[in-house]
């Protein structure tokens, strides 16, 4: 391969083309390498592998450039490593073309792959059970150091956030759409509701058996304190004076109960939804469906 580089390397398009990086990219010693190795691995390919000796770049056809990277991708090439040939090679005839060596340029038509989207994480059934306990146990243990009179409003904050908790992931709602909701939002008999999200776009949720036992049994304890009231107005979750209880302050107190439940700090409460969404998927749901239960555009 050394000889076939210094074979390439004394190309004088070659020659031109290193210069053009050197001298109008500052392009570096270590950038002008591994573009003399695409131009010899392609030159091998094309030439070199069928006793040729000489470089016919202006005889390159679309087929061929598409071919040198097929082949590449079946012996296992890396996808960032299958671009960045493709890439250097496009370059180069880039500047042949400027250069009026070429009339084309072959390897534009050779598409680049997409990086893989990386999939979001999701709660195991396990890490979903802890943080579901999470939130009672929390404020138990709070009412304890307090003293009898906390118990009240910690015994409510436990069954609302245990509440929350099951609506963000039965219905895969953002932190922001349940903070929104309203007592009257939701028909506890059916477990349906609207949800206005993104754009102002509005879609159909259901909660399951678990999250509308959760919500109702948050309400009949909220009731009993006097909080907040049972207006269809009203906002469904509220704090400890009675007002709606912000994105932001349901975000402080997941935070509390990743702790709790001896979960990793960096998850967020969209890994909820992002759960949401695999396990219906992973339950037989279709695709569209479930992005329409999102409100996405695509999965």
């Amino acid at each position: 391969m050394s000889s076939e580089r210094s074979l390439v390397a004394r190309d004088a398009r070659v020659e031109g083309f290193l210069r053009h990086l050197r001298s109008e990219r500052q392009a570096s010693p270590h950038t002008l390498s591994g573009y003399l190795i695409d131009l010899t691995q392609f030159a091998s390919y094309a030439w070199f592998e069928h006793g040729r000796r000489d470089c016919a770049w202006e005889a390159v056809q679309p087929h061929q450039a598409r071919n040198f990277i097929v082949r590449l991708n079946r012996q296992g090439l890396a996808r960032t490593s299958l671009n960045r040939k493709t890439s250097s090679l496009r370059s180069f005839y880039r500047y042949l073309v400027r250069e009026g060596v070429v009339a084309a340029n072959p390897f534009v038509t050779v598409p680049t792959s997409k990086a893989p989207r990386r999939l979001p994480g999701v709660f195991d059934p396990g890490q979903a059970e802890r943080l579901l306990a999470a939130p009672e146990a929390y404020w138990r243990r709070h009412a304890e150091a307090a003293g009898a009179s906390a118990e009240p409003a910690a015994a409510l904050a436990g069954v609302r956030d245990r509440a929350l908790i099951e609506v963000l992931y039965s219905a895969g709602l953002r932190i922001s759409e349940a903070a929104s909701l309203d007592v009257g939002d939701i028909d506890l008999s059916t477990g349906l509701f609207r949800v206005r999200g993104k754009g102002g776009k509005e879609r159909l949720c259901v909660l399951g058996a678990p999250a509308m036992a959760a919500v109702t049994a948050y309400l009949r304890q909220r009731c009993g304190l006097g909080l907040g009231g049972s207006a269809a107005a009203e906002p469904l979750f509220v704090n400890h004076r009675g007002g709606r209880l912000t994105a932001r302050s349901m975000q402080r107190s997941f935070k509390l109960y990743l702790r709790e439940a001896d979960l990793p700090a960096d998850y967020t409460p969209h890994r909820l939804r992002h759960s949401f969404a695999t396990h219906l998927l992973a339950a037989g749901a279709d695709l569209r469906s479930v992005q329409e239960m999102l409100g996405h555009a695509s999965l």
